[in-house]
């Protein structure tokens, strides 16, 4: 099959990504666990003990990255519709966050402790119309916002990816009222082009 400009373009900036040379240098699943350990060094949201749960967790790098911060003690859930391949220290359950039956069975794999951190690296498949594209990016993150406000105790964080357009001042407001305060951050190994952002819900109220 031939492949179009863009795809090859796309493939070409991929594969000289530095982020994405240095993952596979040092075994990392994906190039976002970069994102996240900078994140980790500039806001501390890890520490051993915790109970942390990873939507749109596949292939894996965040999860990894969890699991090595936790060193042993704690949780780490991760969900995705894609098959994962197993990690130590992680619980993974595959489906779609939107089904109630894989919403029950991860509420179930949590059996009833409250989390201390939901991380969402959600992104919509992309049909390549903006609008819609926005809005269902939108609808991700205001889902991990409710499933984080169902299950996260007194204090715990919310960590979700954002693309900045239209609905984000209103996901905004909601994360305002449900956490103290928020930090806004984009890691080094986020795109300089990408519209991504990732908020971090801090000190949630309960």
């Amino acid at each position: 099959m031939t492949r179009s400009k863009s795809s090859r373009r796309w493939l070409d900036e991929h594969f000289s990504d530095p982020f994405v040379k240095r993952a596979a240098k040092e075994g990392y699943r994906s190039r976002a666990a970069f994102k996240l350990m900078e994140i980790q060094d500039k806001d501390r949201i890890f520490r051993p003990g915790m109970h942390v749960v990873d939507l749109g967790a596949a292939p894996g790098g965040w999860s990894q990255v969890a699991a090595r911060y936790l060193s042993g003690k704690g949780k780490v859930i991760a969900l995705d519709r894609l098959p994962m391949d197993p990690l130590p220290d992680v619980t993974f359950i595959q489906g779609d966050f939107n089904d109630e039956a894989v919403y029950q069975t991860l509420m179930d794999a949590l059996g009833g402790q409250q989390v201390d951190l939901v991380m969402s690296d959600i992104a919509p498949n992309m049909s390549g119309v903006a609008a819609v594209d926005q809005a269902r990016s939108m609808q991700l993150a205001e889902l991990a916002l409710e499933f984080a406000a169902e299950v996260l105790r007194p204090g715990g964080v919310l960590l979700v990816k954002v693309f900045m357009g239209s609905g984000a001042d209103a996901l905004r407001t909601a994360i305002k009222a449900r956490f103290g305060r928020i930090v806004v951050r984009k890691p080094e190994a986020s795109r300089a082009r990408s519209a991504e952002q990732y908020w971090l819900g801090m000190d949630f109220k309960g």
